[in-house]
């Protein structure tokens, strides 16, 4: 089984530049434990010390909001594609008077 990990730009120096890591799981749990399994750096980045998603972590299933799925127990299957994209705070105020 291959499943594609899709990493963002701000993780990819954990990943050694690579844009898509590809992995074994059959759960959505069992994928990112192996990401993290060949890429140690990603762990802290990912996952709590108890091993939930860090809250600012979205991971999209086949372009589903794991959340609205299964969570980590979300089922993974030969050839989707799970996308990491760490939630983006911060921005531009609006000019006085717009």
């Amino acid at each position: 089984m291959s499943i594609s990990v899709r990493i963002p730009p701000v993780l990819r120096t954990q990943t050694g530049g690579a844009k898509v890591v590809s992995v074994d799981g059959a759960t959505l749990g069992a994928t990112l434990q192996a990401l993290v399994a060949a890429h140690p750096e990603l762990r802290e980045q990912i996952f709590e010390a108890d091993n939930t998603l860090r809250r600012w972590v979205n991971v999209y299933v086949d372009g589903a909001d794991a959340r609205h799925l299964g969570g980590l127990e979300t089922p993974t299957r030969d050839g989707i594609e799970v996308v990491i994209l760490p939630a983006m705070a911060g921005g531009a105020a609006a000019p006085d008077g717009e």
